[in-house]
């Protein structure tokens, strides 16, 4: 898993990456909660389902919306699927691997 994080527009952070055992990338969109020092508000969080995001762009194009992100993001991301790429699951990752592709 990679994770790229980024100060945000409103006082929210992002986050951005890749989940290989997911096989998406994931955006987390979080903002600072005004009453309860140190806790956060989750804003958006897409790229919890397996393939939800499958292009760096479809990432990209969700946080772009909460901050200003680097030109090169894009390759980055997609360099850090392509480190994944030889990867196998875990015990743990194939333990719940029938649970997350359920019909």
């Amino acid at each position: 898993m990679s994770r790229h994080t980024f100060t945000g527009n409103a006082g929210t952070t992002v986050a951005i990456g890749w989940d290989r055992p997911l096989a998406t990338f994931f955006v987390q969109v979080l903002r600072s909660h005004p009453t309860m020092e140190g806790e956060d508000d989750m804003v958006e969080w897409q790229g919890t389902e397996p393939e939800e995001l499958p292009t760096a762009a479809s990432a990209i194009e969700i946080a772009a919306r909460y901050a200003s992100l680097p030109d090169d993001l894009g390759a980055t991301l997609e360099t850090d699927r392509l480190k994944t790429l030889g990867s196998t699951d875990g015990p743990a990752q194939r333990a719940v691997r029938p649970f997350l592709y359920r019909s």
